[in-house]
Parts: C-alpha cells; sequence; structure tokens
C-alpha cells in the first residue's frame, strides 16, 4: 500500500494515508515524498476533498473507517484494482510470483532492465538498494510487480495478483502459507492457476522445474510458452559457482553464456537471479547484460541487510516469515561465515507463524545456527518453549527485547554472525542491539 501511494504521488495526486505501528523503511519512504501519514484509523482523516479512497486487504469490516466509507457511500477500491486501472493499463507487466523470493526477483529484474537503459517503472514489496523507492511510475512500456497471492481486500477475496495480466511473469515456488486466507495448499495452487489463465499466448512463463506444486499449476492447464529453471538439467541452470558465492556461472541449454559476479549469497538469490535474467531476456536484454548487471546489484532492505558491524560482530536484519525461508537465510550467512559462529534471533509474527501451522518445521529451519534466541510475543497461540526444548544447537526463548539484546551481548564474539529475522519492526532490536555494541566496545 505504501508503494501503491508512491505511483499515485508520483501520477499527479494529492496523497494522504492511515496505518498503525508504521516503520521504516516505509515510513521513512512516504515521509520524503511528502505524503502525509495518520497515525490510526479516524474517519475525520477522510476529508470532503477526497475523491478516491484505497482501502488494503489487512483493512476488515468494524474497521472505523471502512464504516465511514460505507456508511456514506464513498468511492473506494482496492490497492491492485486501482494499479491494474490507472498503472498497468497497456504496459508489459512483468509479474514475479511465489512463496519466497518475490521482492528479491522483482528487484533483481527491475535493476537489470534499468541498467539496459530501459527505466521501468516497478512495484515491490520492499526496498532494492539500487532504487531507493519500493515504487516507481516508469517510463512505458516496461513494469515490474511483486504479484502477492494473498487475498485483494474484505471486498475482494482473490489474490491480488489476478489483477496485474502479466506479459513474462514468473513462477519462482508454491508451499503452504497464509493459513489465515488460504485453508490448504489446493486453494493456493488455483490461484496461482488464476494467475496462469491471464497470461497471453504471446507472452511467456518463467517457472522453476524443482517445484512439484507448480507442475500441478500447470498441469490444470496452461495456454503460455514456458521457459523453466532449475540448479541443473533445464533450459536456465546454473554452473560453477565459487566457493564463497561471490561468482556463479549463468548456463542456457547447457551452454555457458555469462558469469555473474555480485555481493549475493545463497542458493536460493542464484536461482532468483537465473528467473530475473530470463525474464529480462523475454523482454529483450541479452543475458551478457543482465549478468553485467547485476555485478552491480545492491540488495534489498531487509533481505539479509547487513545492518552494521561492530568488533567483528555483524549483524542482519531478515524479512523471515516461513521455515524455508529461514533455511535459506541462514545457508547464505554459512557460505559467509568462515569460522564465525550464526546467533538467530527469530520473533515468529507472521500470521500464518502466530497460528502454529509450521512449528513442526520452524525448529528444523533454525539448526544451521549455533545458537537460537527466540521472542515470545503475546499474541501467538503456542509455547515457543515447548519446541525450543528439542532443539539440538542451543535455544532460549524470551518475552521481551531487552532480555533477548542482553544475551546476544553477553554471548557475541568478534567473527559472529547476528541474523535477525522478523516481518515486522521487532521493537527496533537491531539499532538497539547495535548501540549496546557500541557502548560495550567502548
Amino acid at each position: 500500500m505504501g508503494g501503491v501511494a508512491v505511483l499515485a504521488k508520483q501520477a499527479g495526486h494529492t496523497v494522504s494515508g492511515s496505518d498503525e505501528n508504521v516503520y521504516p523503511p516505509m515510513s521513512t519512504q512516504l515521509e520524503q515524498l511528502g505524503i502525509e501519514l495518520c497515525e490510526g484509523y479516524n474517519p475525520e482523516d477522510i476529508t470532503d476533498e477526497v475523491d478516491q479512497i484505497v482501502i488494503g486487504n489487512a483493512m476488515s469490516r468494524g474497521n472505523p473507517m471502512v464504516e465511514h466509507v460505507l456508511n456514506n457511500n464513498l468511492p473506494y477500491t482496492s490497492g491492485p484494482q486501482w494499479l491494474a486501472e490507472n498503472v498497468l493499463s497497456n504496459r508489459w507487466v512483468v509479474a514475479v510470483a511465489g512463496t519466497h523470493g518475490k521482492t528479491t526477483t522483482a528487484s533483481m529484474t527491475a535493476w537489470i532492465l534499468e541498467y539496459a537503459g530501459l527505466a521501468p517503472g516497478f512495484l515491490i514489496g520492499g526496498v532494492p538498494g539500487n532504487f531507493g523507492l519500493s515504487a516507481r511510475y516508469g517510463d512505458y512500456p516496461f513494469f515490474v510487480v511483486e504479484a502477492d497471492e494473498y487475498d485483494t481486500a474484505f471486498f475482494d477475496k482473490r489474490s491480488k495478483f489476478v489483477h496485474y495480466q502479466p506479459r513474462t511473469c514468473i513462477l519462482n515456488n508454491l508451499e503452504f502459507d497464509h493459513a489465515d486466507i488460504f485453508d490448504d495448499l489446493g486453494a493456493i495452487k488455483k490461484q496461482f492457476h488464476h494467475l496462469v489463465r491471464t497470461v497471453p499466448g504471446q507472452g511467456k512463463l518463467i517457472v522453476n522445474a524443482a517445484d512439484p506444486n507448480l507442475e500441478d499449476v500447470l498441469n490444470m492447464g496452461s495456454w503460455t510458452p514456458i521457459e523453466k529453471f532449475s540448479a541443473a538439467g533445464e533450459q536456465w541452470s546454473i554452473g560453477a559457482v565459487a566457493d564463497d558465492g561471490a561468482s556463479f556461472e549463468v548456463l542456457v541449454d547447457g551452454n555457458c553464456i555469462a558469469t555473474v559476479n555480485w555481493q549475493m549469497h545463497g542458493s536460493h538469490n542464484r536461482l532468483n537471479a537465473l528467473a530475473a535474467i530470463a525474464a529480462a531476456r523475454h523482454a529483450g536484454v541479452p543475458v551478457e547484460q543482465a549478468c553485467d548487471a547485476l555485478g552491480a546489484f545492491k540488495g534489498i532492505k531487509r533481505r539479509l541487510e547487513l545492518r552494521g558491524e561492530v568488533g567483528g560482530i555483524k549483524v542482519y536484519d531478515d524479512f523471515a516469515h516461513h521455515p524455508t525461508a529461514i533455511i535459506e537465510t541462514l545457508s547464505a550467512v554459512k557460505e559467509i561465515s568462515g569460522n564465525g559462529r550464526i546467533i538467530a534471533v527469530l520473533e515468529p509474527r507472521s500470521n500464518t507463524m502466530r497460528m502454529g501451522v509450521h512449528k513442526k518445521e520452524l525448529l528444523n529451519s533454525l539448526q544451521q545456527a549455533d545458537e537460537i534466541y527466540l521472542h515470545q510475543p503475546q499474541n501467538i497461540d503456542w509455547n515457543l518453549g515447548d519446541m525450543a526444548k528439542h532443539s539440538s544447537s542451543h535455544a532460549e526463548v524470551f518475552d521481551d527485547v531487552s532480555s533477548i539484546i542482553d544475551a546476544v551481548i553477553n554471548t557475541a564474539q568478534a567473527g559472529d554472525h547476528v541474523v535477525i529475522m522478523s516481518n515486522g519492526g521487532f521493537d527496533a532490536i537491531h539499532s538497539r542491539l547495535l548501540e549496546q555494541l557500541e557502548n560495550k566496545a567502548a
């Protein structure tokens, strides 16, 4: 929704918005663009001058602003619908869908097109380092959108991505997630197939061949040419990889076309890059140029973002929301950790995590870490301590962030990597930890 606000502002509209618990980087971005942000949901913030209300999918009946809009017959729409009608119409849309990797892959794709001089528009659920913004109107025809399977709004329960009508569509992976809106994996597959149905016959599907759930989706019917990628054996695959992951070969039909030399790490990011390179080629960017572009890719805020280093202790921020994402994040840190330890700090904040849907897989996903510190939120439906006692790595559970910071301060030593994982602000734990490490070093 913050990105939609940015696009509306760039399109020439006067924009304001209402939300709760807003935190950087989005709050900072909105302030810098002069978009007024109202804390809370007060109907009086909708003035008579407002021509259109865009309602986010986190809003539901009973919200005072929603009730005010309905009772007064005010014009309203959803974010995806507004985007489709006001930004995406008549454009070459490159959509990136999947349970994991959407933000990173969309950011890579947008940057490759930018590097090639195509000046794409984009809407991404994070802030790419190369742009400093999560959204940009851009030049015609290209627009890159992170295509989320979450529902559109309280009045439109279709997945957001069915509104986007992409010409190029990446399907990264598919797992069960968003247990608050999907009953089972089959329900998510059905929504992904709705997306596949919207891609034209002259378009392109870029699909992860190693994911059987995506194969199930394609077996429901596909009318679009498909290019598949995986670590090995497909049209797009990965050749030789440096020990630290700082370079890898891109193979097309088994032939090495180019090598990526970059600052990213992890097998998941190499696959993300492969999908982005394939999508960019469909948009007209040569593979060699795309690989050069990734050499200058700066990553994304909150995706294994190095927030600081004090006394040889590195502190990272990662938007982990699912056991598979945690595994991939810690695997990426393993590539660069050397002899240093990994200290994993997790706040299980997503709706699915709070419901305990993945609690059996969650403990296993953390076992690459040497130390595990878990935050027990008040609004969670299960006890993390019952899980932690079965961990093979040392694991502790804390009720407050200050205690976690104290534990890290007492444990961390030079060479360690502290990976803080949450899809929320986590009570500013990153800056607070770095400040206390500085104080201790002084």
